[in-house]
């Protein structure tokens, strides 16, 4: 008999593999699909000028499709894009600028935000069979909520002369608008994720360590 009643099958399963190509493609396709939806026009009826886009259905949809790194990877890079002077922002904007208007702060969200909904992506696909897409809704909208509209307001505050209360009403109205969002992205990804397995699921699930007998 083994001095050990059990073994690690795997000495570490759930060790960081390295991005291939097919990774490093994704998170291009990503960040341009981020940037798509930041290019559709937007409804300006914050008081701020902070329009409503399809940003952040497309941030969560990136994190709950792809995971916390590589999902970061596809919003940083985004970001890093448009404040390198690519008119990739909202309303077509771009530089360093950015930083010194009342959107900073949602700017700086996205890639947050894409690393957090991605790593309860994981969660929820590592411990859930059914209602799925109910799950990854709660994230989405939880992450959105917590950083998004947290970081948000923030910038507001910092970048204009507004108080939080004024900053804070400002942004109510985008809450509406974030819930259908976050309803579309936790289906899509769902979608996504039965069609295609090896993006996140089969990942997740091989990086579950499994123990064996001796």
């Amino acid at each position: 008999m083994s001095n050990t009643d059990t073994a690690v099958k795997n000495s570490n399963p759930s060790r960081r593999r390295r991005w291939n190509a097919t990774d490093l493609g994704l998170i291009a396709v990503f960040a341009a699909l981020v940037a798509g939806a930041a290019l559709v026009p937007g409804l300006a009826v914050n008081g701020f000028g902070v329009p409503i886009t399809f940003q952040t259905l497309a941030v969560m949809l990136t994190g709950l499709v792809l995971g916390p790194g590589r999902g970061f990877a596809a919003v940083g890079l985004y970001v890093l894009l448009g404040l390198a002077g690519l008119p990739i922002f909202s309303q077509g904007r771009s530089g360093l600028g950015i930083l010194a208007g009342p959107s900073a702060g949602y700017i700086i969200a996205f890639p947050i935000a894409a690393l957090v909904v991605g790593w309860l992506a994981t969660v929820v696909i590592r411990r859930t069979t059914k209602t799925r897409a109910l799950w990854l809704f709660l994230s989405a909208t939880i992450t959105s909520v917590v950083f998004v509209h947290s970081l948000g307001i923030a910038g507001i505050v910092l970048n204009t002369k507004a108080t939080l209360e004024q900053a804070f009403l400002s942004d109510v109205v985008f809450y509406p608008g974030d819930v259908v969002k976050n309803i579309l992205a936790a289906v899509i990804a769902v979608a996504l994720h039965r069609a295609f397995p090896d993006i996140l699921v089969r990942r997740v699930r091989r990086s579950v360590p499994r123990f064996t007998k001796a």
